[in-house]
Formats: C-alpha cells, structure tokens, sequence
C-alpha cells in the first residue's frame, strides 16, 4: 500500500511537521511525498532519510500554491491509501481543496493513524478531554489532518528517493491568486515549535511588563518564549507566541508555565512536554495537577530568583 504525504518548502528544505509525517508514513505503507517548492538536493535528501521513497515536486513559483496542488494531486493519489497533511494553513487548504476533487472525507486532528484493512484514525474533542477513534470507510484515499507533534521525526537512513517533475495543473482562476510578499517575523533564541525548553507566561504575569522577565529567564536557559491565548488577545504578546487549542503544539523536554493556571485549551497544546515546572500563586490551580514540579508562590517573586539563580551559576 502506498501513503502519500504532503509536503510545503520552508527555508528551502522540508518542514519539520512533514518530516514527522513521513517518519510515520513509512511505518504504514511506501511513502510518496507530494513537494511543494522550489526543491533542492538537501531537501530530497532529508526527505530520503526520513523515509520517503518517492518525491513528486511541484514549483509553483509566485503562483499561491493551494489550488493547483490540489489539483495535481487529484491525479496522482488515487490509488493510495491515505494522504496525510500537517496543520498548516497550506496544508489545510490543500487537503479540503483535494478532498473536494475526489469526493472524500477529510478526518482532522489526527494524533495517531493506523492501516489494518482500512484507515484509523485516533484524535480528540472537547480540547482534549474525549479521546475519539474514526474508521475511514469511504472508498480510498483517506485523507488525514494530523496535529503538530503527533509523531517524532526520527531519520532511518533511507536512500535518496526518486524524484519526479510535477506540471502545473488547470486549477481555474485559483491559479490566479499570486504571493506578492512574504513576511517572517523577527525573533531570538529557538522557535517554539521547536525549541527544547520553553518558559511560558499567562495572566498572572499582571501585563505585559511581565514579559520582560519570560525574555530573560528564556535568554539564559536557551529557551523559547510563549504564552496563554488571554495574554495574545490582552495584546501582550504577539500570536506566533500562543501555545494551546488555537495557537500551537509543543512538546519541548520543559516547560515552564508561569501564572498559568491551566485552562483547558492551553493544556492541549503544551502537555506533551517531557517536564512541567509551574508556577502560580494559586494552590488550586488547575496546571499543578499536571506538573512535575509546582512551585507555589507569586511569580513577580519566584521567577526574579530564579534569574538571578542562573546568572550566580554562569
């Protein structure tokens, strides 16, 4: 059986959540990769070593990628048997774009996908409280969102994989729509999605003046910054740093959460963390029943000894 994972350029190789899907993909099937951008030898490579066995690379160039992607693919994956796709908006868009051609279900917020007969699904609802299982039992390919770090991107060493030109296909006035500029914000230290350590701060930081110790705790431990969706929508911080339900999935080996109390839709986003230090001055807070280490105490308080702490030790 062949699995079918799309995959968007950014920085000229892979993205990391694609790499994570065909580090699972290969554990299904034979993975093909369907490539959107402007393609390269390391980035074959990286999809080789991850497991890819085939790349079908499509350049779109200005052209906004969406609609003729899908429409390529709509003649190249009928015969598989699952077309995996991250959670990025591309691929979101992709993936209902392509659904529409084929006629197909889309199941969304994959954390698991297994191939026994037919496709299975494993995903939650509720922000994580209900645990749900969804048999695909339409006519293949299933088509699968899946949620960011639902799987590891681990290299097993594979070939360099057959690469094959994809043309640009009629997707009608969708063709049409053109990038006319990129914009990457700026920022220092690792990026959360990928960062091993993350301090996190939410409401109780008291306003955004708050932040101004996230940024340096995060400075001498190496880590990146985030924050509850209270504190993006209070305007303290901006969206890129919003982890939970509708901002990001992180599964850094610590996170510290710092005045958070633990809300439902941001737990989701950050319990997948190896280590949970909180935080809060509130012994109830709900985040204490998910910690690995609690500190009880004002964060205005804990958090300016812990810095000074770490400049002692350096």
């Amino acid at each position: 059986m062949s699995v079918w994972v799309f995959s968007e350029e950014v920085n000229g190789l892979p993205s990391g959540g694609s790499l994570e899907l065909v580090s699972k993909a290969r554990t299904l099937g034979e993975v093909a990769v369907f490539y959107v951008g402007s393609g390269s030898a390391a980035a074959w490579e990286a999809l080789g070593n991850h497991g890819a066995s085939s790349v079908h690379h499509l350049d779109t160039g200005d052209v906004l990628p969406s609609g003729p992607a899908a429409a390529a693919m709509a003649d190249l994956v009928s015969d598989a048997t699952a077309v995996m796709f991250g959670i990025g908006n591309t691929d979101r868009d992709v993936a209902g774009r392509l659904a529409a051609r084929l006629g197909r279900p889309v199941v969304s917020n994959g954390l698991d996908v297994s191939i026994d007969g037919s496709v299975t699904v494993a995903s939650e609802i509720l922000g994580g409280t209900l645990g749900v299982t969804t048999e695909v039992t339409a006519d293949s390919p299933a088509i699968v969102i899946t949620r960011p770090k639902a799987f590891v991107a681990e290299p097993n060493g594979g070939a360099t994989p057959t690469v094959s030109p994809v043309a640009m296909a009629d997707s009608g006035r969708a063709s049409t729509a053109l990038v006319q500029e990129k914009h990457v914000e700026e920022s220092e230290g690792p990026a959360l999605g990928d960062a091993d350590v993350i301090v996190s701060g939410g409401r109780g930081l008291g306003s955004a003046d708050g932040f101004e110790m996230m940024n340096e705790l995060a400075g001498l431990l190496g880590a990146a910054v985030g924050g509850t969706r209270a504190v993006v929508d209070a305007g303290w911080v901006p969206y890129s740093y919003q982890v939970g339900q509708t901002g990001k999935t992180v599964k850094p080996s610590v996170y510290i959460a710092c005045g958070i109390s633990g809300a439902m839709q941001h737990i989701v986003g950050m319990k997948g963390a190896s280590t949970i230090i909180a935080i809060n001055k509130d012994p109830d807070a709900p985040i204490f029943a998910l910690s690995d280490l609690g500190v009880v105490g004002d964060v205005h308080k804990v958090v300016p000894q812990l810095i000074a702490g770490l400049k002692a030790r350096t």
